[in-house]
């Protein structure tokens, strides 16, 4: 199982707590976390990335064993410590302002 860590405002959309868990089939992956976790929770579609390009929305980052994976190919394999479940996958949304 895959742990997801989500922010408040994308716990409320999904009616669900502060972390949840997915079965991810094939590959453990970006892609395929963001996929079963839109499958589980529809209401985040649209929400974590673009429904069309399927694109990281701007103000949301990804993060796994303290490492900003925002900016990397959503298809290279995600860390072992996420895959068995020890760390979690974190959803995080970022701030802006001045």
């Amino acid at each position: 199982m895959i742990r997801v860590l989500l922010p408040g405002h994308l716990r409320t959309l999904a009616g669900s707590g502060k972390e949840v868990e997915l079965e991810v089939a094939g590959p453990v992956t970006q892609r395929t976390v963001l996929d079963a976790l839109e499958d589980a929770y529809p209401t985040l579609r649209g929400t974590i990335r673009d429904q069309q390009t399927k694109e990281r929305r701007p103000l949301v980052r990804f993060f796994a064993c303290k490492q900003d994976l925002s900016h990397q190919p959503l298809d290279i394999p995600l860390p072992e410590e996420v895959v068995s479940g020890r760390e979690p996958y974190m959803i995080v949304g970022a701030m802006s302002g001045g």
